[in-house]
């Protein structure tokens, strides 16, 4: 395995770009891989994350000497975010960068989640998950609207594109977002690694929606960016409040250097485009040479050894992968819970005067005016069919969530909704095959009738009968 710490690191003029080498080829945004696309914007965001950390440490530290050496390696990582931002081509439209935004998220939380070995933080990426899950719903339904494009072919279907936890249901009182720190003298390095990824890629997801938001070309659009930007602050809050506070300055700063040189390799293993391959080994060696000088500066200022913040070897390599059959398990099993405070409970579980509710009838007023739902019916609305936009491989898991003719706004506010949805879908199933019973059978009786009236001329004539009305109650069935 990989040991970063063994290799020897690169002078930092030997890791200067000039103009040429620091503006690199863009990816053709219909042929790239989707997985080469979520990498790039993943990265994006940690070098992001990196620079503002960066920051943030020289404002709080009088030591001049201190003060260079992260200059100088936040030099280094602006190159690197300049690098590959700038990937993205110039016909790449942001609500198309929008949904590579939101499948990276979906597949970047899932994937993290299948390998979180503490369960308090798995449980804050599964609920998140179906948020940012349903998020990838409600974008394409706007870009078919808007660009007339399927948004699956951007995402060459490596991901199902259908309801999650409602939107309507995500808006939350800002006590609910606040979580249980980690405590990284006794966390697994993988937990580590995992919520400082989560942390730095919802919070550049948050950064693209401040900024771009009101760009868009039409007040729905920037009605919806709008919206979902107040999720990801929620998000980033949840998944912030995971990392330990407790930890220095200069162990926070090894840690992100160990996630990039960690991330990078992963990378470098995984990526088919040989452009790009080439962008994660020269970015490496960057990042190994940045995490020796965080090392050093460690070992001086805080009088400890890398050893004792992180080990010698990477933990599983993160791969990207279909998670369709994960994220189908979650939905199914978590759509309807909701959070009180620390904890996530069912919906059912919180009492009537509960922030939840106080904070979803202040911000919603009225439900037929929150963006995320009304781009669902707009869509709906002009569609053919009276249909939204999906990419399913089979029905949405929650019957509630299935009917394409109607946004359920209940899931995930209104106690026991899918329950009670439910219900009426089993009576209304019942209803309809009684009435099918009665055709049936007035039929039959109807035939009887002309049989004794003519017994040798159409003596078949109820059988075939009989057929055409279990025909009927088959469609019935199937409706």
């Amino acid at each position: 395995m990989f040991k970063p710490f063994e290799e020897k690191p690169k002078q930092y003029l030997d890791t200067v770009f000039d103009w040429d080498n620091l503006y690199a080829e863009p990816y053709d945004k219909m042929e790239v891989d989707p997985y080469t696309k979520a990498r790039i914007i993943l990265m994006n965001g940690i070098h992001v994350e990196a620079v503002m950390f960066g920051q943030n440490f020289h404002r709080n530290c009088d030591d001049n000497d201190v003060r260079r050496a992260l200059a100088q390696t936040r030099r280094g990582e602006q190159q690197e975010q300049k690098r590959i931002n700038w990937l993205s081509p110039a016909d790449e439209s942001q609500l198309e960068q929008t949904i590579g935004y939101e499948h990276l998220a979906v597949d970047l939380t899932a994937w993290l989640a299948m390998h979180e070995p503490d369960s308090y933080v798995k449980d804050c990426l599964d609920f998140a998950l179906l948020e940012d899950f349903d998020h990838l719903y409600r974008y394409p339904n706007l870009l078919d609207m808007d660009m007339g494009t399927p948004a699956a072919q951007l995402v060459k279907e490596y991901v199902e594109i259908t309801p999650g936890r409602p939107t309507i249901a995500h808006h939350r009182h800002p006590f609910e977002s606040v979580k249980r720190h980690c405590d990284f003298t006794q966390a697994d390095i993988q937990t580590k690694l995992n919520t400082l990824i989560i942390t730095a890629g919802e919070q550049q997801t948050m950064n693209f929606y401040m900024n771009i938001g009101p760009t868009y070309e039409n007040d729905p659009g920037r009605k919806l960016y709008q919206e979902i930007g107040m999720i990801e602050e929620q998000h980033v809050t949840h998944y912030g409040s995971l990392l330990d506070p407790n930890c220095t300055w200069y162990e926070n700063l090894l840690m992100r250097e160990y996630m990039q040189c960690y991330l990078y390799y992963s990378f470098l293993k995984d990526e088919k485009d040989k452009h790009i391959k080439k962008i994660w080994e020269q970015h490496l060696e960057i990042e190994i040479m940045h995490l020796h000088a965080a090392k050093d500066l460690l070992q001086k200022y805080d009088n400890k050894q890398w050893e004792e913040v992180v080990p010698a070897e990477f933990p599983t390599l993160l791969d990207f992968k279909q998670t369709k059959e994960y994220v189908r398990d979650i939905l199914d099993t978590q759509v309807e819970l909701t959070v009180d405070r620390e904890d996530f409970v069912d919906i059912a579980e919180l009492p009537q005067k509960h922030e939840f509710f106080q904070y979803q009838n202040a911000v919603h007023g009225d439900v037929d005016s929150v963006q995320s739902h009304v781009v669902i019916v707009t869509h709906q609305d002009q569609d053919d069919d009276g249909e939204d936009y999906r990419y399913e491989e089979s029905d949405n898991p929650v019957a509630a969530l299935a009917d394409r003719t109607e946004d359920n706004t209940d899931i995930g506010r209104v106690a026991n909704a899918r329950a009670e949805y439910d219900s009426e879908e089993q009576e209304e199933d019942e209803d309809d095959e009684d009435i099918e019973v009665d055709v049936v059978d007035e039929e039959v009786m109807e035939d009887d009738d002309d049989d004794d009236e003519d017994d040798d001329e159409e003596e078949d004539r109820p059988a075939s009968k009989k057929k055409q009305g279990r025909k009927k109650m088959a469609k019935s069935r199937s409706r």
